[in-house]
């Protein structure tokens, strides 16, 4: 199984089950006999998932001791990035976009962590740099909870070149910056938008930073300078949320 791309975890193997069992080869648990364990199990083979019992030392060892919860699965094939094509189809089927843009986040779990935010607040996509990025390993799917099988997730060559077409395509591009002059709650979120997030050792590139329409910062009251770029992105993208509730149409 060396190799192979592997999905654990209960929330995750749930939303697979429900939207792409075709991805799942094996599931494997630690046993039948624990409640949610059992549900798994039934629904797996409801949808034609072979399910194999073994020993919670195996799951541990394909995991890296991860929290695999008594389940993981062997797919027949990792969830896809997106490319640019794509991203330029999706675009043409939204009214009002709302997305993700992570500029070099490399830890999985953050990654992970914020496609959980992006899904739970409605956003259209995630977009990240093929280079120097977290890419959606088995860590990622697990900290996604489900969200890597429902929020798209675009891989682009040339970060640059996609905020330029965003801006093109009418969105306003909008940075996370603990240094700027223009809290949060002041920036308007309501039209089409793309939230920028650095990654966790340097922040936004200047490059980034040139494209983008206006930094905004997190109010921060306590004595701790910056948030985790997972916490940052759920709290842009819930201001967002929070705009858009309030103007449910474009206001342009």
């Amino acid at each position: 199984m060396s190799g192979r791309p592997l999905a654990y975890g209960l929330h995750p193997l749930r939303a697979l089950l429900d939207r792409d069992p075709a991805a799942i080869e094996r599931l494997l648990l630690v046993d039948r006999e624990r409640p949610a364990l059992a549900d798994l199990a039934a629904t797996a083979i409801e949808r034609g998932v072979t399910v194999e019992l073994r020993p919670a030392s195996t799951l541990d060892r394909l995991t890296q001791n991860a929290t695999h919860q008594g389940a993981l699965a062997i797919l027949s094939h990792s969830p896809q990035a997106l490319d640019e094509s794509a991203l330029e189809g999706l675009l043409a089927q939204i009214e009002r976009p709302l997305l993700l843009v992570l500029d070099e986040v490399q830890d999985p779990r953050n990654l992970g962590a914020c496609l959980r935010s992006a899904d739970a607040a409605g956003a259209h996509a995630v977009i990240a740099p093929r280079r120097n990025s977290a890419s959606l390993t088995a860590a990622a799917i697990k900290t996604a909870a489900g969200a890597a099988s429902t929020v798209p997730f675009v891989q682009v060559g040339n970060l640059a070149r996609t905020l330029r077409f965003l801006k093109a395509a009418g969105l306003r591009l909008y940075g996370a910056d603990a240094g700027a002059h223009t809290p949060l709650y002041d920036g308007d979120l309501r039209g089409p938008c793309a939230l920028l997030l650095g990654g966790e050792a340097q922040g936004l590139r200047r490059l980034s930073r040139e494209h983008c329409d206006g930094l905004l910062a997190i109010p921060m009251t306590g004595a701790v300078g910056s948030l985790n770029v997972s916490v940052a992105a759920a709290v842009c993208l819930f201001e967002a949320v929070r705009q858009r509730l309030a103007c449910p149409t474009d206001p342009a």
